[in-house]
């Protein structure tokens, strides 16, 4: 995946990867229906797939610190 541990920390509630995924769809209605610029209608686009497919397909389903906490024994835990 492209994004970085401190990116991923940032999205990793899902209103912030929606509403980054909503603001380029709505740019990209703009250039289709408005402006008409095929440039950046090709710009646009790509960056509303790549968002689509890093924020909500290859995006980690878990925190890796608590992955990490449920993998550990509870026996293993140092005694007093």
């Amino acid at each position: 995946m492209a994004l970085k541990e401190n990116d991923v920390n940032w999205f990793r509630p899902l209103w912030r990867r929606v509403a980054v995924v909503i603001l380029l769809a709505v740019w990209l209605v703009w250039e289709v229906f408005w402006t008409g610029e095929q440039l950046w209608m090709v710009l646009v686009g790509a960056a509303l797939a790549y968002a689509l497919y890093n924020f909500f397909y290859a995006f980690p389903k878990e925190d890796p610190k608590v992955e990490a906490q449920t993998q550990t024994d509870p026996d293993d835990e140092p005694k007093p």
